[in-house]
């Protein structure tokens, strides 16, 4: 009879891998996560990047899927320091002549700044809003029968048309168009691309249901609390260990890996079928990300000051720019006139600089494996809407696109969301299988953004896949 040291063994401590990790224990695993890095944290790691007393988040910042997250929210991580801090406004797209849309929790208030276009947001919105939590159940989970079949089929009317084609279908206004393409822009692909509707229309949808909060204190509060969380139930954390071979591997039933397929073929290729690894060998990795991080002696100067009530910025300009950059980003070029990602958290939660200071994070697109600085670009694009912005940085930090993988080797090529998550790999990720956790052996698992539902801090990747073990185990 075998003798196991462990039920479960983790490779790294990303919320996916935290997420499996919790649910494993709390079915009565001995769980073992393994971090290769000196913090657990993945993409959530909040570190000194520029100065002293500065708190960066070196990934995502702000978090409607965390709050939203169907089984992230059943576990009390508030017991365990976890708070979120909302904004005045969820969401804010300036535009060039010095209007700004501006996305409010209350989907009548935000309507009602769209022009002609306000019935018809409203009327859409109010529907996603009232079916949010089914929607978001069935859309944050593998290929299968829907638990809300027509709420479902009605969303995916929406969800499957590429961003442009129903932002010109469904609105009139050209800022509000603009305003849906920065949501969309989220996807980070062509917006003429099938399905990318379906992330303007998720985020949209969290803005109005549940908000667009960021944990106080900094993006590493979540899985500092889901860590403590895990340990309470008995689970165990090491870090500073990286794993290269699964020989490596403490002895256990099942091995989760919360890493993109590439890192689970160098450590686990041997243990693999050839047909199974020529597939994951074949898994399409998406754009890429440059990142800035600053310090600021003062708040954003932006041109319409209603537009520092919102903690998330997407600076771009109309529909029919973003797009442009978008569309150039995914064919490989990198755009002049970037789509850029903008974040100023200190407004709302001022623990994260020394008194009256603050910090902002801003990133654009680029392609997969650019080592270009882009950091003059990005900053002429922030100048357009917060002229003088220059003059308030401090200091800054940036990373190319290589630079982020070299982070988090599970961000290849810069690309933050574990593979581009267009139509054919959106639940079907990394390979088509019943359970796209499995492998064909039984032994090990997939567990991270390279599984269905993708990128974002929800861990429903590693609640499935802890799932999928459970399930396989009880045969």
């Amino acid at each position: 009879m075998t003798t196991y040291i462990y039920d479960a063994i983790i490779i790294g401590s990303g919320p996916n891998g935290l997420t499996a990790a919790i649910r494993l224990a709390q079915a009565g695993y001995r769980v073992q996560v393994i971090e290769r890095g000196s913090t657990i944290g993945g993409g959530t790691r909040t570190l000194e990047l520029t100065e002293a007393g500065f708190q960066h988040d070196i990934g995502s910042a702000i978090h409607p899927l965390g709050i939203a997250s169907p089984y992230l929210k059943t576990l009390p991580l508030s017991d365990f320091g976890l708070e979120w801090v909302f904004p005045e406004y969820e969401a804010a797209h300036p535009l060039s002549d010095g209007d700004a849309v501006l996305v409010s929790r209350d989907v009548a208030k935000t309507a009602s700044t769209l022009g002609v276009d306000e019935a018809t947001y409203k009327f859409v919105m109010n529907y996603l809003v009232s079916n949010y939590e089914n929607l978001l159940h069935d859309f944050l989970a593998p290929l299968r029968f829907p638990r809300a079949p027509i709420p479902f089929a009605l969303f995916g009317m929406l969800a499957l048309l590429p961003a442009t084609r129903a932002a010109r279908l469904l609105f009139r206004e050209e800022r509000t168009r603009a305003m849906f393409a920065g949501m969309a822009a989220h996807s980070i692909q062509a917006l003429e691309n099938p399905a990318t509707g379906a992330f303007g229309w998720v985020l949209l949808t969290l803005a109005h249901a549940v908000g667009w909060g960021m944990p106080k204190g900094g993006a590493h509060s979540i899985t500092k609390a889901m860590a403590a969380y895990f340990e309470s139930l008995g689970g165990e954390i090491i870090t500073d260990t990286e794993i290269s071979h699964l020989s490596q591997v403490p002895h256990s039933r099942a091995v989760l890996f919360n890493t993109t397929p590439r890192q689970m073929l160098s450590i686990a290729g041997e243990a693999l079928p050839p047909l199974y690894k020529r597939r994951l060998e074949n898994y399409t990795y998406g754009a890429g990300i440059f990142k800035i991080d600053y310090a600021l002696s003062q708040p954003v100067p932006w041109r319409n000051a209603e537009v520092g009530k919102a903690a998330t910025v997407h600076l771009g300009g109309t529909l029919s720019e973003i797009a442009k950059s978008e569309h150039l980003i995914t064919h490989g070029v990198h755009s002049d006139a970037p789509y850029v990602l903008f974040v100023q958290p200190t407004p709302f939660d001022p623990t994260r600089a020394p008194a009256g200071k603050h910090i902002a994070w801003a990133y654009c697109h680029v392609p997969n494996g650019s080592t270009r600085d882009m950091t003059a670009i990005m900053e002429a694009q922030i100048e357009r809407y917060a002229p003088g912005f220059r003059d308030t940085v401090i200091s800054k930090h940036t990373m190319t696109a290589m630079d982020v993988q070299a982070y988090n080797p599970n961000y290849m090529g810069g690309d933050i969301n574990g593979g581009v998550q267009d139509l054919t790999q959106l639940f079907t990720r990394p390979v088509t299988r019943l359970s796209p956790y499995t492998t064909p052996n039984p032994r090990l698992f997939l567990a991270s953004s390279s599984v269905p539902p993708g990128g974002g801090v929800h861990g429903m990747g590693g609640y499935h896949a802890a799932e999928a073990v459970l399930h396989q185990q009880k045969k």
